[in-house]
């Protein structure tokens, strides 16, 4: 009967259908190539900020331990009157000596002593001074005034960039601030920008000054009061900032242009600091993509940290990928278009052909085309699950960042053919050695990820990464070489390392850079695990 079966569309309606078919197909297949490309731009992103943030804290890290460092210094010196007299010149000399300064503390040009000097003591003053040996010795700039504070010892007495002894701070707005503050909190305090004249025709240093209060053994200063009466002077240090900064890195930050500027205003006349543009001449000028400022207290002195992303910086930690997802995505959607046009009487076969590169695009999209491990999207993707994984069955996995040991040698002695060659190896041997639980990536260049899923027994990561530094140690042959690879292997355990995937992969981060500290060719944890 006719109406058991619906009636046959019209011969000449299927025809107006199939003839749509290709500009469907096309339609859907840019839009899915949209979200991959809006994925992987995003993804980049993320990527890019969390490097970003990640040099910031690390580089504000550094200066105030630095400064701390300095601190301690300072410290040291100021003990060293609870045991001897002003007028031991020979003591702190030797004490500055033993401070091996070029050596353990860079940046640091001189430290010195100035003496609290009421007026009515300058003439005890004075005949002190002479008698130690400093004839043409007088307080400068000359005049009356209530107090002084006068420059008695500086260690290396070297220069012509610094005060003479007998100059008096207290003349000075900027030193006398900060010798009060030093004074009445009993802490050190930090001066403000200082330039001292340029030597030999060298450009004009720039850097800041240090001090801490010494007071009269064995009396009170608990209070302002006492320590304004118990005052015996200070001890100081001067810095020059360039090679303050020098001691933390011993070279430019990688792809960011770090400025630092006294106090909170970032103004030219403010500026203690800046690395040159890794820009090229007659290069435009790069729109910085990410650029920070973070304002620090260092010593009870206010300094301003600005950050700004460099083209290679964006180019070394962008993912790039999102250009390739387009290009290819776009270069299918043409060739499934084109297929469905040519194949109308064999839809069937079509559909599949376009499941079948779809699903190829999708492949590029989270795979490394040399080694076709997972990409950093999938790797992140698969992070994410198993971090959902473990916070709802309270479990915990693992993440190991591996990095190759001089693998640059390499592509520069036999080529890149032979580096991708190496890397491919790498790679199977990674996915050999773990579980099929496991995920390895990679994340560009020479370096590697594994995620270890539902961890049992945190001592089993070891086994693990001990499992991975092994194989990769094994010896390479190829066209004749046999080549040797190491690698520095970080793990990092959830959630006792970390609770989401950005401190997760800081932690294993630091934990393999602490394996490449140590001398490279190891491995490193993050916690030590029990």
């Amino acid at each position: 009967m006719s109406g058991d079966h619906p009636a046959p569309l019209p011969s000449s309606k299927a025809h107006a259908l199939l003839a749509h078919l290709p500009w469907f197909i096309l339609t859907a297949a840019l839009s899915v190539t949209w979200f991959a490309w809006d994925h992987e731009r995003q993804n980049t992103q993320k990527a890019l900020r969390s490097q970003f943030d990640f040099a910031l804290r690390e580089t504000v890290s550094r200066i105030e331990q630095r400064v701390h460092g300095y601190e301690q210094m300072l410290r040291g010196v100021q003990s060293l009157f609870a045991t001897t007299h002003w007028q031991n010149r020979q003591a702190i000399q030797g004490y500055v000596e033993s401070l091996q300064l070029d050596a353990d503390f860079s940046g640091t040009q001189n430290i010195g002593v100035v003496q609290w000097v009421p007026a009515q003591r300058v003439p005890e003053h004075l005949a002190s001074m002479r008698s130690a040996g400093f004839e043409d010795y007088a307080i400068a700039p000359v005049g009356q005034r209530e107090a002084y504070a006068p420059i008695v010892q500086r260690e290396p007495n070297l220069g012509r960039n610094f005060a003479p002894l007998g100059t008096d701070i207290w003349v000075d707005p900027m030193l006398r601030l900060v010798a009060e503050k030093a004074r009445d909190s009993g802490m050190p305090a930090m001066s403000g920008k200082l330039q001292w004249l340029a030597e030999k025709g060298g450009d004009a240093a720039i850097g800041f000054a240090m001090c801490l209060p010494v007071y009269a053994p064995g009396q009170p200063h608990d209070s302002m009061a006492q320590r304004r009466a118990h005052l015996l002077g200070w001890v100081y240090a001067t810095f020059r900032m360039n090679d303050f900064m020098a001691s933390l890195y011993g070279s430019q930050l990688p792809g960011l242009q770090l400025a630092i500027h006294d106090g909170t205003d970032n103004q030219d006349s403010a500026l203690l600091y800046r690395t040159e543009s890794t820009a090229q001449t007659g290069e435009v000028a790069h729109h910085a993509i990410i650029s920070a400022n973070e304002f620090m207290v260092v010593a009870g002195h206010n300094w301003t940290v600005s950050l700004n992303t460099q083209a290679d910086f964006e180019a070394r930690y962008g993912r790039g990928s999102e250009t390739t997802t387009a290009l290819a995505g776009v270069f299918l959607s043409l060739l499934l278009t084109l297929l469905a046009w040519h194949m109308l009487n064999g839809r069937n076969r079509a559909l599949r052909l376009a499941s079948s590169m779809t699903e190829e695009l999708r492949h590029m999209a989270q795979h490394d085309t040399l080694t076709d491990l997972p990409n950093r999207a999938l790797f992140n993707d698969r992070l994410n699950q198993e971090l959902a994984r473990a916070k709802r069955q309270r479990g915990r996995f693992a993440m190991l960042f591996i990095d190759l040991d001089h693998f640059k040698p390499i592509n520069d002695k036999f080529g890149h053919e032979v580096g991708d060659l190496v890397l491919q190896i790498i790679a199977k041997r990674l996915s050999d050695s773990v579980r099929a639980a496991d995920t390895v990536g990679r994340i560009g260049g020479d370096e590697f990820v594994v995620l270890m899923a539902q961890l049992s027994a945190t001592d089993f990561v070891l086994h693990l990464a001990e499992k991975l530094h092994k194989a990769l140690r094994q010896p390479i042959s190829l066209n004749g070489h046999e080549l040797s690879i190491s690698s520095c292997i970080g793990v990092a355990v959830y959630p006792a390392d970390g609770t989401d995937a950005v401190s997760l992969t800081r932690s294993a981060d630091e934990a393999m850079y602490r394996a490449k500290a140590a001398g490279r060719d190891g491995i490193s944890l993050c916690e030590p695990v029990t």
